[in-house]
């Protein structure tokens, strides 16, 4: 009878330490606060570190000249997506970029409906792989993420992408940003 006795408080002993060690999910630091990793409910794009080099998505929402871009990235829900590893070449338009396209049809593309001509339109921006600037040749053709195809320029030191100027280059720790004075819009399926 002691041995079962032992035997059950040694058992509520383990479950009464992995119960409060699994708690909230955080951690404790030194002076025995709660700390977390990341924010309640997100995904990799939650995670929190200021330490190291920003990814894709913390270089677009830390840049004034990507809003429009950050906010189709949340409508389709691509925000963690790009937050991941990778390797990505993402080429990012700027506000002004976006502003060159028809009026209302960045506003038509973040509702609900078009969630789909969305994403389609976000993924001609991104290749799977990191291209650095030096790796382009004028005439180079790349697949993108949505099956698309892209074409290089290079022409006296300048590159573009389908016509589009690349005015910076970011590396990321996830990849690259390429930023672009326009939106590169999908061929007609």
């Amino acid at each position: 009878m002691k041995k079962t006795i032992t035997l059950i408080a040694i058992g509520f002993i383990s479950i009464s330490m992995m119960l409060s060690s699994c708690g909230s999910g955080g951690e404790q630091n030194t002076a025995g606060e709660e700390t977390s990793e990341t924010a309640p409910g997100a995904g990799q794009s939650g995670v929190q570190d200021d330490d190291s080099q920003k990814d894709i998505v913390k270089v677009a929402v830390g840049s004034p000249d990507h809003t429009t871009l950050v906010a189709a990235l949340k409508a389709a829900e691509y925000v963690d997506v790009l937050s991941n590893a990778g390797p990505f070449t993402v080429f990012a338009p700027t506000n002004a970029a976006f502003d060159k396209l028809p009026a209302g049809t960045v506003e038509g593309l973040l509702k609900p409906e078009k969630k789909a001509d969305l994403r389609n339109i976000l993924e001609y921006h991104v290749y799977v792989g990191k291209l650095d600037q030096s790796f382009f040749k004028d005439g180079q053709v790349f697949g993108q993420v949505n099956m698309g195809k892209i074409t290089m320029g290079v022409k006296e030191g300048k590159v573009t992408v389908n016509g589009a100027n690349i005015i910076a280059s970011v590396p990321c720790s996830n990849g690259i940003v390429h930023v672009i004075d326009a939106v590169l819009l999908p061929p007609a399926k």
